[in-house]
């Protein structure tokens, strides 16, 4: 076993050429020293981990690289899932990253220009979204589930509110809609069954204590089979005929609609159709930033505007630039093709399979067995479930653990998928401007997989 006396001094370590690109930062001796006291601890316990000075300096420029540098990092997106949770769902456009530099200086968010006078951050992007919505305002929070507690809060608390029982659904990372009411004062009551709700079973449970019907888009799962679901419309007849709220979880932000085998709810139908409050996600079919956004009514809105919640909930200014910048193309028209999610659900496969064959005939002149294969891309991020894109894909021979690990050392890394023994590269979700790098990086790869 090491001996705890035999280990380097601080500046020794410090000094190691593995770290010579943080040497004269105080950084340096700081891991140094972090990495020789753990180290001595478990020498001392009979547990030592690094036996070798050079192991030392790399657990030292491991500590430096979580800390100098934490991410998020770049990564070329090869899976074809578009928004993908894990790698940061929507990528945001030109326009979009652009509206975040000018935001990320001293900015007007609080300030009105012309008066001269303490503006709101709210007023910057209220009237687009609300435009694009048909609603009388708008409101932005900074995230869907934000949304959701923020209206339930201000609208609901100390009442009931009716959901379908095959929509109390759980998302990402726990977020369950019972959860959800329980934390905003309001009492959840189940209506209906788990596959079929119809209209008349809200209007069967509303009382005197109910203050909402909230529908809540199934936007991670489907069912299929013997299913009902009562539309908007059925349900904001009977909301009004009661004399009480409907409030609409859409899901996924969708602006545009998705095609006509989809019934992903889009804000504007759903403000449309009688919905007095909709929410939604700004980073998944809109294709904007994390943020959660609010349509409806404006003295309903106003309330939400109030509530002291809306403090805890706010956006930056980050996020209200780049939704701002996001949002503005659709109403020019322009988000199908400018818009990062858009522009690559509405990919068709011929483009698809040009691109990939031209990956494929770069490869195999650097002597890559690569080959092509029609797949699915899918839309992913809780967004447009069971529904999927035909694409073609670029592929690789395995073995697929390696390949798929050195390509993920890659600058930036290369995130793809493996099935059936192969690497499989999607061009769908590939930027434009980054098809040089990943052919390099399948390159780089494929070289330390295959020496010689």
């Amino acid at each position: 076993m090491p001996s705890p006396r035999d280990l380097p001094p601080v500046d020794r370590l410090a000094a190691h050429p593995s770290l010579a690109e943080w040497h004269g930062t105080a950084a340096v001796v700081r891991a140094a020293r972090e990495v020789l006291d753990a180290e001595r601890a478990s020498r001392l316990s009979g547990t030592a981990v690094h036996a070798s000075e050079s192991a030392l300096a790399d657990a030292a420029a491991a500590w430096l690289r979580r800390r100098l540098q934490p991410g998020p990092r770049h990564v070329i997106n090869a899976t074809g899932i578009v928004v993908h949770t894990n790698l940061g769902r929507a990528p945001l456009s030109e326009a979009a990253r652009d509206a975040v530099l000018q935001a990320a200086a001293y900015s007007d968010l609080e300030f009105d220009i012309d008066s001269g006078a303490r503006g709101s951050r709210h007023d910057h992007v209220r009237p687009l979204l609300a435009t694009l919505c048909g609603a009388e305002d708008a409101l932005v929070t900074t995230n869907n589930a934000a949304a959701v507690l923020l209206t339930l809060s201000a609208l609901c608390r100390g009442g009931e509110v009716l959901v379908s029982r095959g929509e109390a659904v759980e998302i990402g990372g726990g977020f369950r809609i019972p959860e959800v009411m329980r934390l905003s004062g309001a009492r959840m009551v189940d209506v209906g069954t788990t596959n079929r709700t119809r209209a008349s079973d809200y209007a069967d449970a509303i009382t005197a204590r109910t203050r909402a019907i909230v529908r809540v888009h199934p936007s991670n799962f489907a069912m299929v089979g013997f299913t009902e679901r009562a539309t908007t419309a059925e349900v904001a007849a009977v909301a009004r005929q009661h004399g009480v709220l409907l409030i609409e979880d859409a899901g996924s932000g969708a602006l545009l609609d998705t095609g006509a085998d989809s019934d992903e709810p889009l804000l504007p139908r759903c403000i449309a159709d009688g919905a007095d409050i909709v929410s939604a996600s700004g980073d998944k079919l809109c294709g904007g930033p994390q943020a959660g956004l609010i349509a409806g009514r404006a003295a309903l809105v106003a309330k939400l505007r109030r509530h002291p919640l809306m403090r805890a909930v706010r956006p930056d200014k980050l996020a209200l630039a780049a939704l701002g910048a996001t949002l503005a193309a659709y109403l020019r028209g322009a988000a199908p093709d400018t818009v990062p999610v858009q522009r690559m659900l509405g990919l068709p496969q011929d483009a698809l399979r040009a691109t990939a064959t031209a990956w494929r005939d770069q490869l195999r002149e650097l002597g890559i067995p690569a080959d092509v294969a029609d797949a699915e891309s899918a839309a992913g991020g809780g967004s447009l479930p069971g529904e999927t894109l035909p694409t073609t894909c670029l592929t690789l021979p395995g073995p697929t653990g390696r390949l798929m690990s050195a390509l993920r050392r890659a600058d930036p890394p290369v995130i793809a998928r493996a099935e059936s023994g192969r690497v499989w590269l999607d061009p769908r979700t590939v930027q434009p401007s980054e098809g040089a790098q990943l052919l390099a990086a399948v390159r780089a790869a494929w070289q330390a997989v295959h020496p010689g």
